[in-house]
């Protein structure tokens, strides 16, 4: 399948994708500036507004957050029915990842999603950041979404966790490396180093 004309090429490029658990809040996310590709998840685009891209699989996300538009980079949805000025990806139902340009493995959450992308994209490593996988600590970095947008709920979360997990087999068939510069992440499979750790080898 021809790859969708927005594609961009991160081929030889590290990706860090900043999601957003309570532990995004205190990465030192300055230092990535310049350093890799960034794609920031829903509310964390206020941590990176210099991100390359911003994704939200919510279409009720990009109505209660206008000024979201404003991002410069690439702006990203799977909501096929968002009668918003977004690039449009197709859902893939599924908990695997997906290699078929354009379309994506679910894993029910965000951060699956924006992960097949930039492996569809050609990044390689993947370091995660706010990945915390867990609501003990706090719904997200920013506290709790308005009223009319969705809050984990640990039933929630755990599915998140299990798909991500499970996806591992993945990610290593594919040679792809993740890592998790998440301190507090509950996710058991991927190798939990610290941001400054993962960059090592990646040029300043």
């Amino acid at each position: 399948m021809m790859k969708p004309d927005w594609f961009p090429d991160w081929r030889g490029q590290a990706c860090v994708i900043v999601a957003s658990g309570p532990s995004a809040k205190d990465a030192p996310l300055e230092t990535i500036r310049g350093r890799a590709k960034v794609i920031a998840i829903n509310t964390s685009w206020r941590l990176v507004p210099w991100a390359d891209g911003l994704y939200g699989c919510d279409c009720r996300w990009w109505q209660a957050n206008a000024d979201a538009m404003g991002f410069p980079g690439l702006k990203m949805t799977v909501a096929e029915n968002c009668d918003l000025p977004l690039k449009k990806l197709k859902l893939v139902n599924g908990t695997r990842i997906v290699m078929e340009p354009g379309s994506i493995g679910s894993g029910s959450n965000s951060g699956f999603q924006a992960t097949n992308l930039a492996v569809q994209f050609g990044a390689n490593p993947i370091i995660w950041v706010g990945f915390d996988m867990r609501v003990d600590h706090g719904l997200h970095w920013h506290g709790a979404h308005p009223d009319g947008l969705n809050n984990p709920r640990e039933e929630r979360v755990e599915r998140w966790r299990r798909f991500l997990d499970d996806a591992a087999p993945d990610f290593k068939r594919l040679g792809v490396r993740i890592f998790n510069a998440s301190p507090i992440s509950a996710l058991k499979n991927y190798p939990k180093v610290s941001l400054a750790d993962a960059l090592q080898g990646v040029p300043s």
